[in-house]
């Protein structure tokens, strides 16, 4: 019984038809990752409801840098999985497990660094933003909630890689519908219950993930190709050196990326708290934009790694060619309804009473509608890079996120000196036009070398 259970929940990406793999691969992931945007959604959605415009701003003031830590945890748990997915493939269980141990020690080794860093240098990197003195306070306690539990962030989404890499999405996915659930509950409890602002929020979150966190890990140890011995435990230096080789450029690039975005909220922050508030709620509901293309860029990884370490090369531009076919249709149906029901949608973040309100709304929709319209350039983003990091290959892509950041940067400086505050509506589109730029010539240089 638990072999058939464990061979129904994963998934052999080598054999059978790639659009039909891709999909239903992805549609649990994007579930998950619908559930996962509900932190950040519902954070934003009470607290801008709750605590009013200054409160919702003091959030979006510190979004980048809590994502610079984000991405670095993110960064590393897929360049792990990547290594995974291929020994998974090529169906070499014990090197799967020693992969899997090492990347223990290493993710708990990196979670110690960030938490340290995180908690030394917020008040700093504030103060840098050019974030204003009348939401400081309330940004630095939200951060200090959110930077204590960096090791249990770091632990979901090890574990979430370790399942995907064997074409598990199920079991990420109902571990964020429990997270989700509990994050609303316990910020309707902390923020309107007990009036604790967004700490409170911040405290939902934490908590919902490490609720995650127990749920996956108790799934991986069922599993048994994944029962861990004390000899898989022996670290050796070959195989740390591959991960990192996977894992540092990936968590490079999003580095790179997350300073590009704190140089555009420094110059956001200029602009006045009304404009940070209209700007911060959009950019709640980037994630929620992004959320097929971020589980297509799942499905597709797999997919690749799989099939480059079965030796199925032949199977890759199949899979690429379906990848880009439903991120195309999705990204455009999610396009329309962003722009027909943007403003409802945006109106679940800000009250549209006073002046502070009705200014703030209006931001909002503007730059909702012009990410809408140019959505289907990140869908190409994310579907073509992580071929590429499937393929085995994650220094194009750290490339490519530094062509991301010059794009972002430089329009978010040069177009505000020529549009003004508008200019920098277009800073998120030309970077994603930037690394398309280095991405798509690097896939056709990438399947014509690997054969």
């Amino acid at each position: 019984m638990e072999n058939l259970k464990e061979k129904q929940n994963l998934k052999n990406m080598t054999e059978g038809r790639p659009f039909s793999l891709l999909l239903l691969f992805s549609l649990p992931l994007m579930v998950g990752n619908l559930f996962q945007q509900l932190y950040t959604v519902v954070d934003a959605a009470i607290v801008g409801k709750v605590l009013g415009v200054d409160a919702l701003a003091a959030l979006g003031a510190v979004e980048w840098l809590n994502w610079l830590i984000l991405g670095v945890m993110q960064g590393l748990a897929q360049g792990f999985s990547i290594f995974m997915a291929q020994k998974y493939g090529a169906g070499q269980e014990a090197d799967l497990r020693k992969a899997v141990a090492a990347s223990v020690i290493l993710s708990a080794a990196a979670a110690l660094f960030l938490t340290l860093a995180g908690q030394g240098t917020a008040d700093y990197v504030l103060t840098l933003l050019n974030t204003p003195e009348e939401i400081k306070p309330v940004s630095m306690e939200y951060l200090r909630v959110l930077f204590g539990g960096i090791p249990i962030v770091m632990g979901y989404n090890l574990a979430a890689s370790v399942l995907r890499a064997l074409g598990d999405g199920k079991t990420p996915l109902l571990a964020m519908v429990v997270a989700a659930v509990t994050n609303v509950v316990l910020d309707l409890v902390f923020v309107m219950g007990t009036e604790m602002g967004v700490m409170g929020a911040a405290l939902a979150t934490v908590i919902a993930q490490f609720l995650s966190v127990v749920y996956c890990v108790l799934h991986i140890r069922k599993i048994r190709i994944l029962r861990l011995t004390r000899e898989d435990f022996y670290m050796k230096k070959e195989l740390n050196l591959r991960l990192l080789y996977l894992g540092m450029p990936m968590a490079f690039q999003n580095i790179v990326i997350s300073v590009g975005g704190m140089i555009v909220q420094t110059v956001v922050n200029g602009f006045g708290v009304i404009f940070i508030a209209g700007f911060t709620a959009t950019n709640k509901l980037y994630g929620l934009l992004e959320t097929a293309a971020t589980s297509y860029g799942y499905a597709i990884t797999t997919y690749t790694g799989q099939n480059v370490g079965a030796g199925k090369y032949s199977r890759i531009s199949r899979g690429m060619r379906a990848g880009i076919l439903i991120s195309m249709v999705t990204s455009l149906m999610i396009a329309a309804l962003m722009l027909i029901f943007g403003k409802w949608i945006l109106s679940c973040f800000i009250t549209a009473e006073g002046q502070e309100g009705i200014g703030a709304l209006k931001v909002a929709y503007r730059y909702l509608a012009i990410m809408s319209v140019f959505l289907p350039i990140l869908y190409i983003l994310h579907v073509t890079r992580s071929c590429i990091q499937g393929m085995g290959n994650t220094v194009l892509p750290m490339v490519s996120g530094l062509a991301e950041f010059f794009m972002r940067t430089g329009t978010a400086l040069l177009f505000t000196l020529l549009l003004g505050s508008d200019g920098i509506f277009f800073a998120e589109i030309l970077a994603w036009l930037g690394a398309d730029l280095i991405l798509v010539p690097g896939y056709f240089w990438m399947r014509r070398n690997l054969g």
